[in-house]
């Protein structure tokens, strides 16, 4: 399992994230990120570390439980 955190502040809402990670990334109305999946299981943590790498202002991490 991993986590997924975001920083709000620095997120343009540019929605590369929910193009790539559609499953953990959402873009609401206004145009605002939305993490559907905050504590993504395994089956889904590459796609997360896809959404996060593409991020163009690196507002993205994904950290793996010392344990995955």
């Amino acid at each position: 399992m991993a986590r997924v955190d975001v920083d709000f502040d620095r997120c343009e809402g540019h929605g590369v994230c929910e193009e790539t990670a559609p499953a953990i990334f959402r873009l609401d109305d206004e145009g605002e990120l939305q993490v559907l999946v905050e504590d993504v299981p395994a089956q889904l943590v590459a796609q997360a570390e896809a959404g996060a790498r593409v991020c163009p202002v690196a507002a993205i991490r994904v950290h793996r439980d010392a344990s995955a």
